[in-house]
């Protein structure tokens, strides 16, 4: 069989080129793992926001006092949550609720007696909520579907942008890239293993040192002591060698 390599543009898939289509399979899995993840995320993160959104559309504010806090110790409050128990007129009555969540730092200053912001839903009045840290949440309500979407659409992007790279990497070099031969620094070992090597080639007379890697357990195409490789296009110390199967599959070789 002689070499017979035809002229770029070569007629080169991803189902022709060994671990390629593997290496975009894996990260077009990953980022699709991603986007199911940030869509339920999503989806639980939405429908607490309706419920939020509902509850705000209902709830009146209302002035209240403080009975009794409850709080983590001092050390331990930065970013905790701490409960208390208010006192509230509604419609003539005297509401008491327990419970309510607050900010364990906002409510350090509450003692008893204090004034407070209740929000109250007209449905659920026995349990209202600190107008203060509602209100506090305005920002993240806006602000996490937004990193919701942002976080989707760069795992759809991520996609494509492997996918791409798949082709450059795997398929460019095959059908478009300049093909040279390497001549390696050292003799090539004789094993199955993957082999590096550090090799250079000549181009417009110049020489170019480059570190390649052979596909383990498969014969490289040779002429001589040389190494035939394809270059990534537009990068000169990037290739790809190619080895006798990969050949054949690409039907470089003629009887």
């Amino acid at each position: 069989m002689k070499l017979a390599i035809p002229t770029a543009p070569r007629p080169v898939t991803l189902l022709q080129v060994p671990g390629a289509l593997t290496r975009v399979a894996t990260v077009t899995v990953a980022a699709l793992v991603a986007l199911v993840v940030l869509w339920l995320g999503g989806t639980v993160l939405g429908r607490k926001l309706s419920l939020e959104s509902a509850f705000l559309d209902r709830a009146s504010e209302v002035s209240g006092q403080v009975v009794s806090v409850q709080l983590a110790p001092v050390a331990e409050r930065p970013g905790t949550m701490g409960t208390m128990s208010a006192l509230f007129s509604w419609e003539g009555r005297q509401i008491s609720a327990s419970g309510i969540e607050v900010d364990a730092q906002h409510a350090e200053g509450l003692g008893r007696g204090a004034p407070v912001g209740l929000l109250v839903d007209p449905a659920d009045v026995a349990h209202p909520k600190d107008a203060w840290l509602v209100h506090s949440k305005e920002v993240t309500r806006w602000l996490l579907p937004l990193l919701l979407g942002l976080g989707m659409t760069l795992s759809i992007l991520l996609i494509a942008r492997e996918f791409r790279r798949a082709i450059q990497r795997e398929i460019d070099p095959l059908r478009i890239g300049l093909l040279v031969w390497l001549t390696p620094d050292e003799p090539l070992p004789e094993t199955r293993q993957e082999t590096t090597f550090k090799a250079t080639y000549w181009r417009n007379d110049v020489q170019f040192q480059v570190v390649a890697r052979a596909r383990p357990g498969r014969a490289v195409v040779r002429n001589g002591e040389k190494v035939l490789a394809a270059l990534v296009p537009g990068r000169e110390t990037w290739v790809r060698v190619v080895d006798e199967d990969l050949a054949k599959t690409l039907k470089w070789f003629q009887d």
